[in-house]
């Protein structure tokens, strides 16, 4: 029995779907590119900024970034040395860069950067730490990535009182490359952290590769490892896709989705290397771009990266989707490159373009781009309904969604809905031994808490075993709520 209470089911995956009898397509939406809200226009980030995430900080009431600045020597060449650098919104959607005196560049102390040290490293991932039994000197968790003089690969823990003077506090008794921006979070459900962390295997084993030099049969992967009190870890290996094909996958962006925090939502970039120059590249944008790269390193050149979307429930097992949540989209001077659509760890709730009385707010993602090849990276927002990575779609003929018996608590029914004008919902909510049966009223609009009246009042079916049935049409259905 699938107990929901009255939290937020989303329709990202199959976990309440009667797929014997559903006929409504799982349809994956995609994120729409709005405007540049960070440029890298400082001396220390004329690189541009990588391995950008952020949070909501409910202590201060603002969001808080945290991203790699590297300068530019050549248009191939940055340099060795990597900072930290950080950014605050109130918004989410304007930025600003305060001075934070911390460390020094080039005599001064006006700047940005909030992590500085001689040791290697490859990127810098902050979390708020909710669980009610952290130290307050440990709140703000930060994982680094940091080579040891043996050149051996870590991922070293720092702690943080406010976020801005960070504390060196131990290794991770994690295995793995960690270069990619590995992410951690405290899930209340289950009351443990969750770490993801990249590395990479052959392809015939899921040991992990312990020679630092790919061979063409090597697979980058996302591995996860729990833990009580963010000391000890359980390892569970690669996250498990079940009998999907080994993909390279690059980075993760994994976290509880804020709207219903017992989801797990992951934003990989995919990693695609062909091999070979073929007509193909020949046609695409920077080409001359691309050859100076692969004369550099031939992966540099060749490779490409895109963004898929995957979702869990409990953070080791995930559905993914094949198809690309994020492209690399038309070609211009600047993309189609090794390094595309890394989006940004975090989320931020919007309002929309067209503003008024009764409009939703959507949901906000940051992903970096480049104005031109050789460019400098600039942090642009993505907006995506709210709950709509994912919905339940019925084109121009009439499809069902039925979901497996569950019990809800709660007096009435809120749904995530866009149709046409042509098109339609229509609810029907009975008990799995059939002695209670209500139905809906056709709905028709485009909101996502469209709240929905039946011929029977809700609450007598609360608590019981119940069955929701809808008849959808040119529709799109993302989520469920019993209020």
């Amino acid at each position: 029995m699938i107990y929901i209470g009255h939290r937020r089911e989303c329709f990202f995956d199959n976990y309440l779907i009667d797929e014997k009898k559903t006929t409504a397509e799982a349809r994956l939406h995609h994120p729409v590119p709005r405007e540049v809200v960070l440029n890298c226009d400082k001396p220390w980030e004329t690189r541009g900024l990588t391995y950008e995430n952020f949070f909501f900080d409910s202590q201060l009431k603002k969001y808080r970034m945290y991203y790699l600045a590297r300068e530019a020597l050549t248009d191939l060449v940055m340099s060795e040395k990597i900072r930290v650098a950080y950014a605050e919104s109130e918004d989410g959607c304007r930025w600003m860069k305060p001075s934070l005196g911390l460390f020094e560049y080039k005599g001064s102390k006006d700047n940005n950067i909030v992590f500085d040290r001689e040791a290697e490293i490859d990127n810098f991932f902050v979390f708020y730490d909710e669980n009610p039994t952290c130290p307050p000197e440990e709140r703000y968790k930060a994982l680094v990535y940091t080579e040891t003089k043996d050149k051996r690969q870590t991922l070293r823990y720092f702690a943080s009182a406010d976020g801005f003077s960070f504390n060196d506090m131990y290794e991770l008794p994690l295995f793995g490359a960690f270069d990619s921006l590995n992410t951690a979070l405290w899930d209340k459900n289950t009351e443990k952290y969750y770490v993801y962390y990249r590395t990479y295997h052959n392809k015939n084993t899921p040991e992990i590769v312990q020679d630092r030099v790919l061979a063409p049969e090597d697979i980058r992967d996302i591995r996860v490892a729990t833990s009580e009190n963010f000391r000890d870890f359980c390892v569970h290996g690669c996250i498990n896709f079940g009998e999907e094909s080994d993909i390279p996958l690059y980075t993760n962006c994994v976290s509880s989705y804020p709207f219903a925090p017992h989801i797990f939502v992951g934003f990989p970039s995919r990693y695609v290397n062909r091999g070979t120059w073929s007509v193909s590249y020949e046609a695409l944008c920077t080409k001359e771009g691309r050859l100076k790269r692969i004369k550099e390193n031939a992966r540099l050149g060749l490779a490409l990266t895109d963004c898929i979307f995957m979702t869990s429930r409990d953070g080791v097992n995930f559905k993914r989707y094949n198809e690309a949540f994020m492209t690399p989209g038309a070609e211009y001077d600047g993309n189609w490159i090794y390094g595309d659509c890394y989006p940004a760890r975090g989320f931020i709730l919007t309002d929309p373009e067209k503003s008024g009385k009764g409009v939703d707010k959507e949901l906000s993602m940051l992903c970096h781009d480049r104005e031109r090849y050789g460019g400098n990276l600039r942090l642009r927002r993505y907006t995506i309904r709210r709950d709509g990575f994912v919905s339940r779609h019925a084109g121009g003929e009439e499809k069902l969604l039925v979901t497996k018996p569950f019990v809800f608590e709660g007096e009435r029914l809120t749904v995530n809905l866009s149709t046409s004008a042509f098109g339609y919902a229509i609810f029907k909510l009975e008990t799995a031994d059939g002695t209670l049966c209500t139905e809906s009223v056709e709905y028709f609009g485009d909101a996502t808490d469209k709240p929905i009246a039946f011929r029977d009042p809700v609450v007598l079916f609360s608590g019981k075993e119940v069955v929701l049935t809808v008849r959808l049409l040119d529709a799109d259905l993302y989520a469920i709520k019993f209020e």
